[in-house]
């Protein structure tokens, strides 16, 4: 079973269908104990930082997902539940993550940029043996909604590159965990790829 942490905001629905269209058992979590049912835990995010972090600890979920990305075990976090796995971010400087990767989250500050990117952009893989590229084309485009990216401290935990006025981590993991800066579940075939392959994983 794979757990789609509900916490009150998150492009729930798309992510769910998405994921169920690969074959896997979805339910919904929103307490400690459902989680504990769980194989795998993906963890959507859409939004501000704060906002999804206060959510996700008013729920009483904040430490059993620590607790599990450190056990090591399968995970997938999305766009914002992809910047919560970082230390800290620029969008709510009062508000820690995970700290799973170390690093904050910053803005884009390209002059003249177009800020939130919203759009199809290309992975540059830095890892192409990474589970979550297996079978994918060279340079794939897949579907950004961001205005904020992760910048990992450790370089060996970015699996993909992706230049928008600058070039940021889109992607990192380490171990069974890992988090994406577009949205899989927007991403027609390429992205429905990368959720078959975290689901064969699991």
């Amino acid at each position: 079973m794979i757990a789609l942490i509900d916490y009150g905001s998150g492009n729930i629905r798309s992510v769910s269908k998405a994921l169920q269209h690969e074959g896997a058992d979805v339910q919904l979590v929103s307490t400690p104990d459902e989680l504990g049912k769980a194989d795998a835990v993906v963890l959507p995010g859409v939004g501000d930082f704060g906002d999804c972090a206060r959510n996700i600890k008013s729920r009483g979920l904040w430490e059993p997902l620590q607790d599990w990305m450190r056990a090591d075990k399968p995970f997938l976090g999305i766009c914002v539940g992809y910047q919560l796995l970082f230390d800290s971010s620029e969008e709510s400087p009062d508000e820690s993550g995970f700290g799973f990767f170390h690093g904050a989250v910053k803005r884009f500050r390209t002059p003249g940029l177009k800020v939130p990117q919203i759009g199809w952009n290309e992975l540059e893989f830095t890892n192409g043996n990474n589970t979550l590229w297996r079978g994918l084309p060279e340079s794939p485009h897949v579907f950004f909604v961001h205005s904020y990216f992760p910048a990992p401290e450790d370089e060996s935990v970015v699996t993909a590159r992706t230049t928008y006025g600058e070039t940021f981590a889109s992607a990192a993991a380490k171990g069974n965990v890992a988090g994406v800066q577009f949205h899989p579940e927007k991403s027609q075939d390429v992205g429905l790829a990368i959720l078959r392959n975290f689901v064969a994983s699991v």
